[in-house]
């Protein structure tokens, strides 16, 4: 399955940021706001995930 925005609906991107983030609680580990910020722009189709997800490794490299 592709998850670019164009292969996506917004319905289709908001559930599967929303089992990320359910996954996320299970383990314990609330996302930052900015974090959460960033899937939104995914969600929204502003960004696709892959940045999101190099973004938050850089901020989470950085420490």
């Amino acid at each position: 399955m592709s998850y670019l925005i164009k292969d996506t609906s917004k319905e289709e991107r908001k559930k599967l940021a929303k089992e990320a983030l359910a996954i996320s609680l299970a383990c314990d580990k609330k996302p930052s706001k900015e974090t959460i910020d960033l899937v939104k722009e995914y969600v929204n189709g502003r960004m696709e995930l892959e940045e999101v997800q190099k973004k938050v490794i850089e901020k989470y490299k950085k420490g």
